[in-house]
């Protein structure tokens, strides 16, 4: 397989077609995920658009639609005003410029992100360690995984930011969707290729049948 890239920005014309499309289907969503490749899309003309768009929504309808967003360490700026991004472990050290080797630095550097991005929150996925998540005003919260046995990671990434968006559109808490998040994501590790996690799976987990 051979790809042929194109990374610079979208065209005014391409854009246009976005924030046409927009504004022709915004009302009608209940959450917004921004998966970034840093391919030259997800850009700041982009995320500006997308979130003030967003905002004049919420204040016609008074419906809250969260924004997250799973990012490239590259110009996190681009997302302020977002509610919420996850990035991975090595992502939240090359954003923050630090080490994570410890707990306290972990608070550290989500703090630093939480005041890079502008979020209300943030969630760093750790692998094996689970997750960690601060919120504005509030303490670290480690989450610890529920995977019970690991075959394949391809598709985690995916897979919690799609939980934790349907979790914020059900109106869960932060840390009820970082929850929900965390156990789909384990149960997808469990199975070999690319997976995915259904309502009877999830129920499954948090009735304590697995």
């Amino acid at each position: 397989r051979f790809d042929r890239e194109c990374t610079r920005a979208p065209s005014e014309a391409t854009i246009a077609s976005m924030t046409a499309f927009l504004d022709h289907n915004l009302s009608d969503f209940d959450a917004i995920i921004v998966s970034d490749y840093y391919k030259g899309v997800i850009g700041k003309p982009l995320m500006k658009m997308l979130l003030a768009r967003v905002a004049r929504v919420e204040e016609e309808s008074g419906k809250k639609i969260p924004v997250v967003v799973d990012p490239k360490p590259s110009e996190p700026e681009r997302f302020y005003g977002a509610s919420l991004i996850t990035p991975n472990h090595m992502e939240a050290e090359k954003m923050s410029g630090m080490i994570i080797g410890s707990v306290e630095e972990l608070r550290i550097a989500a703090d630093i992100l939480l005041k890079k991005s502008g979020c209300e929150a943030v969630l760093i996925t750790r692998g094996e360690s689970g997750m960690a998540l601060l919120e504005k005003g509030k303490e670290l919260v480690s989450i610890p995984t529920t995977a019970q046995a690991v075959f394949d990671v391809t598709g985690a990434g995916d897979t919690v930011i799609a939980a934790l968006a349907l979790g914020l559109a059900a109106h869960a808490s932060y840390g009820e969707a970082a929850s929900l998040a965390n156990i789909a994501a384990g149960v997808v590790v469990g199975k070999i290729g690319t997976a995915t996690v259904n309502r009877e799976e999830l129920l499954a987990v948090l009735h304590g049948d697995k």
